[in-house]
């Protein structure tokens, strides 16, 4: 597998993002390494809250969550995805499936890190990978956020907007992650903001990741990926573990997956599930503190 690394220049005067850099190595498939970068706050011995990304961000994403749930004590850890932020690149888009990520983010968090009792915050594809986590290893978990995500089967067809997404990927000349970023928020975001989600991607040959990920998206009852969801979906319904659906008002996207999960999750049942108003798909720009906060008052109630 042929991988890419983002200079470290490349992450120079992010905003509001002052977290130091820190780096796993995992095996990649041929036998080799790689790297997962990602960023910690809170204290070492508080509760742990794995903050996923998905599609086509990083976990510069969380940079509005991250200092309340550290201030509130608990342990706050956000990787950035492979093919993501400051994690290696592979540079084929046949490099990526689903499977394979749901495997990397595995072995982050369990064999490299060795989190136990962990919250999962799962938006976008990091529902998609991290609900899957939950799913295949449930001991490992404490309680679950679902936030602007779900676990597509391919049995119910997905919305309109996100095949004109998909298209726009699979079509673009050049990926304009930046905009693609701002498409999916209610607020306007600065311009260093915008460079700082383009910064991981030097150039077109960097976009692996962000080009294969719509196309991994079971949307066909015969996706590769369609058992093993519809296996988790199963397994997931059935667990005692503690669930909330903090989804956004305004997600075309994912939005009509939180009446779902909050009928179809066992552990959805008793939590009051908070409705984030004013914010798009990308929930953490648009209300990121009021998300922590909902994270917060679950970890701790």
């Amino acid at each position: 597998m042929r991988l890419l690394r983002t200079p470290d220049d490349r992450f120079t005067d992010l905003p509001d993002f002052p977290y130091e850099p820190r780096y796993a190595e995992l095996a990649d498939p041929d036998g080799g390494r790689f790297r997962v970068g990602y960023v910690e706050a809170g204290p070492a011995d508080g509760p742990v809250v794995l903050l996923l990304h998905g599609e086509p961000s990083w976990s510069f994403l969380y940079r509005k969550v991250l200092p309340v749930l550290a201030s509130a004590g608990l342990r706050a850890i956000a990787p950035d995805l492979v093919g993501f932020g400051r994690s290696d690149k592979p540079a084929d888009v046949a490099d990526h499936s689903y499977a394979r990520h749901v495997e990397w983010m595995r072995e982050f968090a369990f064999d490299a890190l060795d989190l136990r009792e962990v919250t999962l915050v799962g938006q976008d594809w990091g529902g998609l990978i991290g609900l899957r986590l939950v799913a295949e290893n449930p001991a490992r978990f404490a309680r679950v956020v679902a936030a602007n995500t779900g676990l597509p089967t391919g049995d119910v067809d997905m919305p309109p907007q996100w095949h004109a997404f998909r298209s726009a990927v699979a079509k673009a000349p050049v990926l304009d992650v930046g905009r693609f970023v701002q498409s999916g928020c209610r607020s306007r975001l600065p311009d260093a903001v915008r460079a700082a989600y383009d910064a991981p991607f030097p150039d077109e040959s960097y976009k692996a990741g962000p080009r294969a990920m719509p196309s991994l998206v079971p949307y066909r009852p015969d996706d590769p990926a369609s058992a093993a969801n519809r296996e988790a979906w199963q397994t997931l319904t059935e667990l005692d573990i503690p669930f909330l659906v903090a989804f956004s008002d305004s997600d075309p996207i994912t939005g009509g997956m939180a009446p779902v999960l909050r009928r179809a999750m066992r552990g959805a049942q008793g939590p009051d599930h908070p409705v984030i108003a004013r914010a798009g798909h990308f929930l953490q720009e648009d209300a990121g503190e009021e998300l922590a906060g909902h994270v917060v008052r679950f970890v701790r109630g």
